[in-house]
């Protein structure tokens, strides 16, 4: 099975990783964090603009595949405060309809930049 990598738009885009890989119809979506397609981090010290913001990042990766929040088998979240869980969860469940994607929730010291607070990548099923 090969691996492509697809090209993205409306995010930030780094030398360093892809944000999609596509493997026959699996989709693996690298952790999408609050930064605008600038490079800016969006919502500095509010878990919840920055979980809206990786969230949006994650959908309009999942569009450049092909995908939406539908496919998503798989997700998990990265937070930096255990105590953030209730506007992190509210969010998701906004986005997501049942039924909802399995889920990891992880509580880490530290993400990529000092202001980012959340941290979520996805896996995604594009078969039938």
């Amino acid at each position: 099975m090969s691996r492509n990598v697809v090209p993205v738009s409306g995010v930030a885009t780094s030398p360093a990783y892809s944000h999609v890989v596509r493997m026959g119809d699996q989709l693996v979506v690298a952790g999408q964090v609050s930064q605008d397609a600038e490079g800016r981090v969006v919502g500095k010290g509010d878990i919840t603009a920055q979980t809206r913001q990786a969230f949006e990042n994650l959908r309009a990766v999942l569009a450049s595949a092909g995908a939406s929040f539908d496919d998503v088998a798989k997700l998990t979240v990265y937070v930096t405060d255990p105590g953030v869980r209730a506007e992190v969860s509210e969010v998701r469940n906004e986005l997501f309809a049942e039924p909802r994607p399995a889920s990891t929730y992880l509580v880490i010291a530290g993400l990529a930049h000092p202001d980012f607070l959340v941290e979520i990548e996805a896996i995604a099923w594009l078969g039938s």
